[in-house]
């Protein structure tokens, strides 16, 4: 294709470009830092410093492996998981009740609690660590993923009850009359009825609360001093000394961490968009 012929069709589909181009610039800004990760982990340290953006031409396999291993990943991935089946279920079972309730009683209180759970959703936990950490090293609760569990479901269930609340405010309250004209309980129509309607909205919030146990880093290596129960979070810890940081192995032991999230997220995308774009009962 010749340059004027490009120029006419650029002049002619003006408006797909105009539309495709922010979203070109930012599929860049999202991929990009991914990209140079890959490329890292596959360098030596001398490399990085030397060619920190562009592909090596020699890729040190090996550096997966020894990251691997270093890094403990086997151990420190199945703390994870565990820590994500072991809460994820907990928020949902608490704050979808929660958010029921406050959608529908419309009262001063409920917008008072409301506002409380946005407020603490966004307190950064650098303002309670010390206090939590010398309450817990008092009655020798450190070292405890039961404990460490406790704190994740207190912290990650005001969002998810803000966000469930959201999508139950646009549920019609005739369907709850009708509900309970059949005879059927609260405990029911929340369950049976509301529950598989808000399906989106709450793989959303599954999703979302396991991503962020998985990347927690503050209170996990806060928390749990032990390295034999260290989250997979902390694991890139391994690769740091007192004077210098082995980058290969770091940027390898970044790419294992990401792995999981982005299998699990690429198998549930649909649901997930659908739960964030949802807002109306069809």
């Amino acid at each position: 294709m010749s340059f004027a012929r490009r120029i006419s069709w650029l002049m002619t589909n003006r408006n797909t470009v105009l539309l495709y181009l922010p979203l070109l610039v930012l599929t860049a800004y999202a991929v990009g830092p991914m990209l140079i990760l890959v490329f890292n982990s596959l360098k030596t340290t001398s490399e990085i410093f030397t060619n920190p953006f562009l592909p090596t031409v020699d890729p040190q396999w090996s550096n997966y492996a020894e990251a691997f291993r270093a890094g403990r990943f086997g151990q420190k991935m199945l703390i994870s998981v565990m820590l994500v089946l072991l809460v994820v279920p907990c928020v949902l079972i608490i704050s979808f009740p929660a958010a029921y309730v406050l959608a529908r009683l419309r009262s001063v209180w409920s917008d008072v609690v409301v506002l409380f759970l946005l407020v603490v959703s966004t307190v950064p936990p650098q303002l309670y660590l010390v206090p939590m950490f010398v309450f817990l090293s008092q009655n020798g609760l450190l070292n405890n993923l039961g404990v460490l569990g406790v704190i994740y479901l207190a912290k990650f269930s005001p969002f998810a009850v803000f966000i469930l609340r959201a999508f139950l405010l646009r549920v019609p309250e005739e369907l709850d009359d009708a509900a309970y004209l059949d005879g059927a309980s609260t405990g029911r129509l929340m369950f049976t009825i509301l529950a598989p309607i808000c399906r989106p909205v709450l793989i959303t919030v599954a999703v979302i609360t396991a991503l962020n146990i998985w990347n927690e880093f503050v209170l996990a290596v806060t928390f749990i001093q032990d390295a034999d129960l260290k989250p997979i979070s902390t694991s890139l810890y391994a690769f740091r000394s007192q004077y210098s940081t082995d980058w290969p192995l770091t940027n390898a032991g970044a790419v294992i961490s990401a792995l999981l999230p982005v299998f699990v997220y690429m198998i549930l995308q649909r649901r997930f968009i659908e739960g964030l774009t949802s807002g109306s009962v069809k």
